[in-house]
């Protein structure tokens, strides 16, 4: 009697990590798998590595894996307040997710740790010439994959 005076609820929204989930194994990109970095403590082992290349668009920092045997290339984001309130600093997050999940997988070595930092210009500028400045940007930093 008491579940027929409550309405039922909406169904909740799917998940970004249960999307990927229904995406065909044969749709994913090639290459290692693309993972997170989300500890202070990695994002300062990266940075300590002094290996890192600053483009017009976005600033990419390098490090090995300090698991060996680990070949998923695993990547994080930050923007500091130089590049403007929070929703210029969430676009510009974005802006480089997407260019990551677009291009990383095919793109950079296995067994890398990879910090892209935004700056004030990836809010505005044109993602072509982002796209450009990540390759440059892994080339630079010897983390590009080596094409045969």
């Amino acid at each position: 009697m008491a579940a027929k005076s409550f309405p039922r609820a909406a169904p909740r929204a799917v998940s970004a990590s249960a999307l990927e989930d229904l995406v065909r194994k044969d749709e994913r990109p090639e290459g290692p798998s693309v993972g997170r970095l989300k500890r202070r403590a990695d994002f300062l082992r990266v940075a300590a590595a002094r290996r890192k290349w600053a483009a017009p668009g976005l600033i990419l920092q390098a490090a090995p894996n300090p698991e060996p045997a680990d070949q998923t290339i695993r990547v994080g984001f930050t923007a500091s307040r130089k590049v403007g309130n929070a929703v210029k600093r969430n676009r510009a997050r974005r802006r480089l997710k997407a260019l990551v999940a677009e291009m990383i997988a095919s793109g950079a070595n296995p067994g890398l740790d990879l910090v892209l930092i935004a700056r004030t210009s990836t809010v505005d500028r044109p993602f072509d010439e982002l796209r450009r400045d990540l390759q440059q940007s892994l080339q630079r930093t010897k983390a590009a994959r080596k094409t045969h």
